[in-house]
């Protein structure tokens, strides 16, 4: 009987341990990341400039 008392317990904090990280990436409050487009200027390989569009959210 003790085995079994054990073995739910470790199961339950298993899966409790789980949930609770699952749900951090939720903005809660009426929160919403603030985003931009960030234009980033490199080179290529022949010297050609490539310019990219990146979108940032903070």
């Amino acid at each position: 009987m003790r085995k079994i008392i054990v073995s739910a317990t470790v199961a339950l904090v298993a899966a409790v341990s789980f949930a609770a990280p699952s749900q951090a990436g939720y903005y809660s409050y009426g929160y919403e990341p603030y985003c931009f487009i960030k234009k980033v200027k490199s080179y290529d390989y022949y010297g050609n400039v490539v310019i990219k569009k990146i979108k940032v959210c903070k």
